[in-house]
C-alpha cells in the first residue's frame, strides 16, 4: 500500500488488482480514510479490482499546503489513474468522494464507466457552517468539530445501537490531519457544480439517505434530476449511507455496477 509517486500530491492508496477485471475506486469522504469501505470491499472484489485512497490530507496521505478545491483532489484522481495505467475505471464516492465524482464525469467522461455519488450535493450548505468548522478545527484542532460531525454521520438512533461503530469513527476523525481537513473544507464551501453536472453523460446512480442531514435528499434530487438517465438509491440512513445501512449499499451499488460493466 504505498504513495503514488506522481502528480501534485502523493496518494496513499491500496490497490487489489484482478487480471481481466474492470476497476472499481472508492473515494471517501471528509473525515475518513480507505477503511470507510471496510464493509464493501469484499463483495466489491468479487466482481472489480479495486482501488481505495486517501485524499490528500487525510488518512496517511501527505497534506500539502492548502487549500485545496474539488478540481485539484479530482485531478489527484487523474494523476493515480495515469500512474497505474487504468484507462477508464467505475468511480463510487461519498460526500465530498463524490464531489470528485461529479467533477470527473463533467470533465474527464473518457476516464469513467460509470459513477456512484453517494451521500453527496452539487453545492453543499451555507458558507457560515463551512466558516465554523474551518474556525473550530483550526483553533482546537479536530475535538473542536468530532461533535458535530457524528450528529450531522449518523441518525440518533443507529448512534444509540451501535457505540462500537461511533468509537471507530471517532478514532477515525481524531487521526485527521487538521489542516487537511481545514483545506478540504475551504474546497467543499466554495464549490458549485450546479451549472455543470447536466453535462454527465456516463451512467450514474446518485445514493442518498432519508435521514441525512449534510447532504439532505434535495441534494440528491437536483443531481437525480440534471443528470440525464440517473437512477437513484435511497436508503434508511444518515450520512454515511455505506456504514449505517452497509448490506443495502453494497447490494444496490453491487447490482448497478455490474449493469454497466461493459
Amino acid at each position: 500500500m504505498p504513495l503514488s509517486k506522481t502528480g501534485e500530491a502523493k496518494l496513499y492508496y491500496q490497490f487489489d488488482s484482478t487480471a481481466h477485471r474492470s476497476t472499481l475506486v472508492l473515494s471517501n469522504s471528509l473525515g475518513t480514510d480507505i477503511s470507510l469501505w471496510d464493509g464493501q470491499a469484499p463483495e466489491f472484489l468479487k466482481h472489480f479490482s479495486l482501488l481505495r485512497y486517501d485524499i490528500r490530507g487525510h488518512g496517511r496521505s501527505p497534506a500539502p499546503a492548502g487549500p485545496y478545491s474539488i478540481e485539484q483532489l479530482s485531478r489527484d484522481v487523474l494523476s493515480l489513474l495515469d500512474e497505474l495505467e487504468l484507462r477508464r475505471v467505475h468511480f463510487c464516492g461519498l460526500s465530498m468522494g463524490g464531489m470528485v465524482g461529479q467533477w470527473l464525469g463533467v470533465h474527464a467522461p473518457e476516464r469513467v464507466k460509470s459513477l456512484v455519488l453517494s451521500n453527496t450535493a452539487a453545492q453543499c450548505g451555507e458558507p457560515a457552517f463551512w466558516n465554523q468548522w474551518i474556525d473550530s478545527a483550526r483553533q482546537q484542532g479536530m475535538e473542536g468539530v468530532i461533535p458535530s460531525i457524528l450528529q450531522d454521520w449518523y441518525s440518533a438512533s443507529y448512534r444509540a445501537a451501535h457505540p462500537e461503530v461511533i468509537a471507530r469513527t471517532t478514532e477515525m476523525l481524531r487521526a485527521t490531519n487538521p489542516e487537511g481537513f481545514v483545506a478540504c473544507c475551504v474546497g467543499i464551501r466554495d464549490m458549485d457544480q450546479r451549472p455543470d453536472v447536466e453535462k454527465i453523460r456516463v451512467p450514474t446512480l446518485v445514493v442518498f439517505g432519508q435521514h441525512d442531514q449534510a447532504t439532505p435528499p434535495i441534494a440528491a434530487r437536483f443531481l437525480i434530476e440534471s443528470i440525464p438517465g440517473a437512477e437513484e438509491l435511497e436508503l434508511p440512513a444518515a450520512h454515511l449511507s455505506c456504514v449505517e445501512a452497509e448490506s443495502a449499499f453494497t447490494k444496490g451499488v453491487t447490482d448497478f455496477l455490474l449493469r454497466h460493466d461493459a
